[in-house]
């Protein structure tokens, strides 16, 4: 079978005898006011649907995503500025309790001090006490001591005098050590 030319009438059309489209409708003149009309109605129906329905579910969203930013930011404006009220009085209590510190230790020392004082005069008086009683202790000791020193110059000199060939009694001795011890 060969194949035949196509036919000029066939060429210039649309449509089939059938009412059905022949190659591609959307350029064929004949279909464009349809084409246009169920364009406009598709258009119209889609600005209906997001002007009425989803335009104003997404502008809530949004204003509640708004209104929740702007919450947001005020409120951590507000802790902001606790923060630092507290800071600042953190930094006041903390300069007061080194103030009292301070105090406490100032108190403490003058007590220490004053508990010092109080040890050292009571040593002190003990040593004065203890020092009175050496020096009679001492004072005693030199009396002894000199008392044994003139008894043995006393008996030394008798002695003495006995090997070198005299005599001497007790009291010539005596007020002749005593002569000599005076200076």
């Amino acid at each position: 079978m060969a194949t035949e030319p196509i036919d000029m009438e066939i060429a210039g059309t649309c449509v089939s005898e059938f009412g059905s489209a022949i190659g591609m409708p959307q350029l064929c003149g004949e279909w464009f006011g349809n084409q246009i009309f169920w364009l406009v109605v598709a258009l119209v129906a889609i600005y209906f649907i997001l002007s009425r329905v989803a335009l104003p579910r997404i502008g809530s969203v949004l204003a509640e995503r708004q209104g929740t930013i702007t919450n947001d930011i005020a409120a951590a404006e507000d802790l902001k500025v606790k923060a630092t009220e507290a800071e600042a009085q953190y930094d006041k209590a903390l300069i007061d309790a080194r103030a009292e510190a301070q105090r406490i230790i100032s108190e403490a020392k003058a007590d220490i001090q004053a508990d010092l004082d109080k040890a050292i005069a009571v040593a002190d008086a003990d040593i004065a006490a203890k020092a009175v009683e050496s020096e009679k202790a001492i004072s005693e000791i030199r009396e002894g001591a000199m008392k044994n020193v003139e008894d043995v110059a006393k008996d030394t000199a008798q002695a003495i005098v006995a090997a070198l060939g005299g005599s001497a009694d007790a009291k010539t001795v005596s007020a002749a050590v005593d002569a000599r011890m005076k200076g």
